[in-house]
């Protein structure tokens, strides 16, 4: 009998073989895990998959105090094709994710293995860094916009001593982004952990071997640590695709949008739309387009990810 033949009926007669039921024991651990992630599913329902339905629906109609009525998909015709605002915010929001992502990205990664080293006093200087991220969204804008302030900003201060006339830092639509994006990167310190923590769950073997090649300091961070670090490079990339499209507290606080439109978040459009302009059918239908946005640019990461990102369990 040849081998392929031998393998054919091996395989009719798995196949034949009848499927084997979940005893006493495998039922009740399948109950015991349902139970266990009864409090996330309800959360979950109650919380995302619910409302979001409810928006999803709630787009499709001219909704507000008034009353509701129906009008199908106008509100995304109107959106795409006769909104010259949404464009604006859109806009905006594309270029603030584009300068901030990947300066995040580096900067906390390098702050990280900086902060790997065996020196005294890296455990305060651990603290300090990751200080910021625990301070409040307003109390950190109304400290930026001193800095950042035309007349008696410190930053203006110290360009006058260069002869650098003041910088209207918050009038200008050119300025305003990189202000914005200079103070999220100043929070940085949350991702620095993370980095950190990956950082040190390299094998030391790794470096080892790499110094006995001879590899110097970029070679042995492009062969041994950004491989080995890609699987949460690719979380925080992730992560802060998120946040940044939903970016509304620095906005709203420093600026309110301005100055014309140089800041006007897709966010902050939503929120004028649904609470200044009573008009929630509209703002339901940019919330979804917003969710609709991130979550294809969340799929394209993955997509790139998987030929670029390497994982030490994967069998392949």
């Amino acid at each position: 009998m040849s081998t392929t033949r031998l393998g054919m009926e091996t395989m009719v007669g798995a196949a034949r073989r009848p499927r084997r039921t979940a005893g006493p024991l495998q039922r009740r651990e399948a109950r015991v895990g349902w139970l266990w992630i009864q409090p996330w599913l309800i959360g979950f329902l109650a919380f995302t998959a619910i409302p979001f339905g409810a928006a999803f629906v709630m787009s499709l109609t001219n909704w507000s105090p008034a009353g509701a009525e129906f009008i199908g998909f106008d509100n995304y015709v109107r959106m795409f094709t006769d909104d010259p605002l949404f464009w604006q915010a859109i806009k905006v929001t594309f270029v603030f994710v584009l300068l901030y992502l990947p300066l995040s990205i580096a900067l906390g990664l390098g702050a990280a293995m900086l902060m790997n080293q065996k020196f005294v006093g890296v455990g305060v200087f651990r603290t300090i860094y990751y200080l910021p991220s625990v301070l409040s969204g307003v109390a950190v804008v109304v400290l930026w916009s001193f800095v950042f302030h035309r007349e008696f900003g410190v930053v203006n201060l110290a360009l006058g001593y260069l002869g650098i006339p003041p910088i209207p830092w918050l009038q200008s639509s050119f300025w305003v982004i990189p202000v914005i994006v200079i103070m999220q990167l100043w929070g940085v310190g949350a991702s620095i952990i993370i980095y950190l923590g990956g950082l040190q769950g390299i094998p030391t073997e790794l470096y080892e071997a790499a110094s006995l090649d001879g590899a110097g300091w970029w070679r042995t961070f492009r062969s041994v640590t950004l491989p080995m670090m890609s699987p949460i490079i690719l979380l925080q990339a992730v992560i802060g695709l998120i946040g940044t499209f939903q970016i509304f507290t620095q906005s709203f606080a420093l600026t309110r949008g301005g100055p014309d439109y140089g800041s006007y978040f897709l966010s902050l459009y939503i929120y004028d739309t649904a609470f200044g302009q009573l008009k929630l059918g509209y703002a339901c239908a940019l919330s979804v387009a917003l969710f609709a946005i991130i979550l294809s640019l969340t799929g394209l990461f993955f997509a790139v990810s998987r030929s670029r990102v390497y994982y030490a369990g994967a069998k392949d």
